[in-house]
């Protein structure tokens, strides 16, 4: 094994560990806050804000810190160019927030979410000084790093936001929690990547980060309002209680794309960049690799979702959230979609940036009239129905040819999709045949996520038997070939 292998093999590692326990972390906390302090309408809010959110830190630091990472040579040469541009641009972002809060919040449907917005979106600016020292721990595969201080947010960040929901303070309990945690973190990133929170400036270095980045930035962009579009159309049309619904279920279809996607991706952009310049064989088998493991372990997370949606919900989270279990069986097949375009959109990041951005402005304005039809026809149901019309019919086509463009047949990314397909039909006869003889509740549960595991076994052991010995459908890699192969072994479901 290469020490590139061994590196991503050990960032995956600490990624898996990292996601997990934050994963179960944020399960556990939402079942608490659903339960004892908040129904759809604060979830709403608390949605609203996160819409807001996610869109200014897809575009705060205008996509140069990804040069932190994909760039060649000393990364303390360019650093404090990248710290002035990122923490200059997330300050200007965070200051019209702030004047348009008022006015976006009521265009969300939501005018009580003003304050917090203008508390949740300080963590715009923290984000923008952040991504400095974080893009030299991706970079250099430091994930054990980065996971200690995830997992140190996320602790002092829930503890906060339970505590101000149990004072009484509502959905401004998110806003503050999550501004506690993402100081934390910054002091974090800090300490593991010292010397890195210098600012500087180089003209000529600006230009280059600049035309680098920003067409990430606009694709990162364009794939945030894809995400979030939903959020916007149900908020505006249906009100904040509904998104609150929706909000519940698209987050529970988000478990198999947070739980195997991002993992994959805290080390997928920095693999495929140092395979960006090999030959092209060699980069359609480190991503082949990586998209035979991606699918197989999302594959019995959406599966066991979308057969056990309503029993899962109700024993979870309590009766309150049951509407959102027609919604949530719709959107665990966009979970299984965006876990494969997620890994497709980091491999094709290193290639074609702005073919990607176009592929993305193409998933975006498609999506919109899809999804306003399915709001005012049918509720929050055909919003998220209509959401995966457009991504299995519209798009997911789209990257398959562009990937064949760079060397990545069509027939090796399906071939790889069929024995992880059949897995899922037979998990799915196994979960609803065990839930239809037991009934919910906490047994029929049990033994109904047993019995379709039991079932996928059969099916997902080859698969991680042919990763190991370094041929998943595919041919084999050479000995010493920088692929993906490491990330595969190290993250193996079983």
């Amino acid at each position: 094994m290469t020490d590139l292998n061994r590196r991503v093999a050990t960032a995956a590692r600490w990624s898996m560990v990292n996601t997990i326990v934050r994963r179960v972390g944020t399960f556990a906390s939402g079942v608490v806050l659903a339960r004892l302090f908040f129904g759809p309408y604060e979830w709403g809010l608390y949605a609203v804000g996160l819409l807001v959110l996610a869109m200014l830190l897809s575009l705060n630091e205008m996509g140069v810190s990804l040069a932190l990472v994909r760039w060649e040579g000393d990364i303390r040469r360019f650093a404090p160019t990248v710290l002035t541009i990122s923490t200059l641009s997330s300050t200007a972002f965070y200051v019209v927030l702030y004047i348009c809060a008022p006015t976006l919040a009521r265009l969300l449907g939501s005018p009580d979410a003003t304050t917090m917005l203008r508390v949740l979106c300080i963590s715009v600016i923290i984000d923008g000084i952040a991504c400095v020292p974080l893009g030299q721990l991706n970079r250099e595969f430091r994930q054990f790093g980065r996971t200690v201080v995830d997992i140190l947010n996320f602790a002092v960040n829930t503890a906060a936001t339970i505590a101000f929901a149990a004072a009484g303070l509502g959905a401004m309990s998110f806003a503050y929690g999550s501004l506690i945690g993402n100081l934390v973190a910054l002091v974090g990133f800090s300490l593991c990547a010292p010397g890195m929170l210098r600012f500087g400036w180089n003209p000529e270095q600006a230009r280059q980060l600049l035309r680098y980045g920003l067409p990430l930035a606009s694709a990162s962009l364009l794939t945030l309002g894809i995400v979030n579009v939903d959020s916007v159309v149900v908020g505006s049309v249906l009100g904040p209680a509904a998104l609150g619904i929706y909000a519940m279920a698209f987050n529970m279809s988000s478990w198999p794309v947070r739980m195997v996607s991002e993992t994959a991706r805290r080390v997928s952009f920095a693999g495929f960049s140092r395979l960006a310049d090999s030959s092209p064989a060699e980069f359609a088998s480190g991503f082949i690799r990586a998209f035979t493991l991606v699918i197989a372990a999302a594959v019995p997370i959406c599966v066991v979702l979308g057969v056990l949606a309503e029993p899962i919900i109700t024993f979870v989270y309590g009766d309150q959230w049951a509407a959102a279990a027609l919604p949530l069986q719709f959107l665990v097949a966009l979970g299984l979609l965006r876990t494969a375009v997620e890994l497709a959109y980091d491999c094709l990041a290193t290639r074609v940036r702005k073919t990607l951005m176009l592929m993305q402005a193409w998933w975006l304005f498609s999506l919109l009239p899809i999804l306003l039809l399915g709001a005012h026809l049918w509720g929050v149901p055909g919003v998220a129905a209509g959401h995966v019309v457009v991504a299995g019919l519209l798009v997911a086509p789209v990257f398959v040819v562009v990937l064949g463009r760079l060397g990545i047949p069509a027939g090796r990314i399906l071939a790889v999709c069929v024995r992880p397909a059949l897995g899922g039909v037979a998990m799915g006869v196994a979960a609803w045949l065990a839930h239809h003889w037991l009934g919910g509740g906490f047994v029929g549960l049990a033994v109904a996520g047993v019995a379709a595991l039991a079932a996928y076994l059969p099916f997902a052991l080859p698969i991680v038997a042919r990763l190991r010995s370094g041929e998943p459908g595919t041919e084999p890699a050479t000995a010493d070939e920088p692929t993906l192969a490491a990330t595969a072994t190290a993250t193996d479901p079983s």
